[in-house]
């Protein structure tokens, strides 16, 4: 049964500009500069450098004001078609003044596979043989690993190229692969591909005898650091193991990425503010990349005031003309404001970042950080906490003492025997410096650490310490073992 009935909802909507705003404040410095050419590119009201010194309201009036009447008469096709527009006008340089405008070269050289190929090429191979080998250089990964089972690559090769072979086939073209450098290329697992590296040295030397037979014979304990094993099982004393673990430590584990690393582009971290200490005071900026200067087009805004000259005499093609302009005008214009307010946002929020963290950024001891979460600095600043989320997302600062990622400096707070809040990040620094003060031939177990840090005055559990751990990137304490 249909039902008429009265509603009223309260809702609130973002507006075009808001969401411009939004979404120009959450990118990086480095991708802002991309934003910005793109919408130069599709909107050629949009230029860069300053505003002129004059007014321009008068030539920005809504159609159909009472405008002053000029003399000059205009011809519109010449706006209409003009397309002749300088290119200089439709691209962008938005880099400061005091920086120079480098490009990174990358070296073009030979792929990984390319110069296994190569080698391949001077070998003595039959036809089918070559087609085979070729076959498993391809099916190497960029670590240097053939990691796909043999019986697979069989089926591959009688489904794809239609070659019949075998395993046997398989593994004796393999072992012509695993002949070419770098040494280890082609292996199957780690074990095999240091035990292909061993074997191009003479083995002249004891320690190097020693070494070949922990990889074939013991690489169960080796990977487990189970020294005592290894020690009682070949007869050896600490000193010849190692010198044993020295010669294993000189291989290479993924052989493949000494090529592929080479050739990797540098990225380069552009940090977005800038802090400085002169004579004790901290001085905060913005990086110049941040702050373009961006203009409405002078030739457009004329079109525009040229346009509203014959207001009463247009047609429609003509009214569709001074809308498209007028559009475009309002565009650039709400596009250089959203920078501004993103200049404005990111200088406030971030100098409420330091003055929070006045003790930390004053010689960047990380112990004096205090606990800091989104919503402390949303307070300060009178914002959203989502908007300062934007703010810290994959911002970076360059401090005196290196360059930092935002979101480093947030962390949660626990309290100590004092009864004092302190930073989660302060205790992980603790603990990082006892792993490090620790003796590596007796490394502590987690609940070792955790005793430590109970006496220094965190009352941590053993399962924290084992989660913050993890997150430094420590290994367990029987990876850590060393002789």
């Amino acid at each position: 049964m249909l039902q008429q009935r009265l509603q009223q909802k309260l809702q609130q909507k973002l507006s075009p500009q808001q969401i411009q705003l939004m979404k120009l404040l959450q990118i990086p410095t480095i991708a802002l500069e991309q934003r910005i050419k793109e919408e130069m590119e599709s909107n050629p009201a949009l230029e860069e450098g300053a505003e002129a010194d004059e007014t321009e309201e008068d030539l920005l009036d809504e159609y159909g004001e009472e405008t002053q009447d000029s003399d000059d008469e205009f011809d519109l096709e010449d706006y209409l078609q003009d397309d002749e527009i300088p290119s200089y006008r439709l691209t962008a340089k938005n880099t400061g003044k005091d920086i120079d405008d480098k490009v990174i070269p990358i070296s073009v050289a030979k792929t990984f596979h390319e110069m296994l190929m190569t080698q391949l090429g001077l070998q003595m191979l039959a036809e089918e043989e070559y087609q085979i080998a070729s076959h498993l250089i391809g099916s190497i990964d960029d670590d240097g690993y053939l990691r796909r089972e043999l019986p697979a690559i069989v089926d591959d090769l009688a489904f794809t190229q239609n070659v019949i072979t075998t395993e046997e086939q398989l593994k004796e073209q393999l072992k012509v692969v695993q002949q070419l450098d770098p040494p280890g290329v082609g292996a199957r697992d780690l074990q095999e591909c240091l035990i292909l590296q061993m074997g191009r040295k003479e083995l002249s030397e004891k320690a190097e005898l020693t070494a070949l037979s922990i990889l074939k014979n013991h690489f169960d304990e080796f990977t487990k650091k189970h020294y005592d094993k290894i020690m009682g099982k070949l007869e050896i004393d600490e000193e010849m193991l190692k010198d044993a673990m020295d010669e294993i430590l000189k291989l290479n584990p993924r052989p493949g990425n000494s090529l592929a690393e080479s050739q990797k582009p540098v990225q380069h971290i552009i940090p977005d503010f800038i802090l400085e200490k002169t004579d004790g005071e901290l001085s905060l900026s913005l990086n110049s990349n941040n702050a373009p200067e961006l203009k409405v087009s002078r030739s457009y805004a004329e079109m525009l005031e040229t346009y509203s000259h014959i207001k009463g005499k247009a047609d429609k093609e003509q009214k569709n003309a001074i809308m498209f302009v007028k559009q475009k005008i309002d565009s650039a214009r709400w596009f250089i404001d959203a920078i501004k307010q993103r200049q404005e946002t990111l200088l406030k929020t971030m100098s409420a970042i330091v003055d929070y963290q006045k003790n930390y950024f004053a010689d960047g001891d990380e112990t004096k950080l205090r606990p800091m979460i989104l919503k402390n600095i949303a307070e300060i600043v009178e914002m959203d906490i989502s908007t300062v989320s934007r703010v810290a997302n994959s911002k970076y600062i360059d401090t005196p003492f290196g360059t930092f990622l935002l979101k480093t400096f947030f962390s949660e707070s626990m309290t100590n025997e004092d009864g004092e809040e302190v930073s989660t990040r302060e205790i992980k620094k603790i603990l990082q410096d006892c792993v490090e003060a620790e003796d590596k031939r007796k490394p502590l177990a987690d609940e070792k650490l955790a005793q430590m840090l109970k006496t220094k005055g965190y009352n941590i559990a053993r399962r924290t310490i084992a989660k913050y751990r993890e997150q430094l990137s420590i290994p367990v304490a029987r990876l850590r073992k060393e002789l």
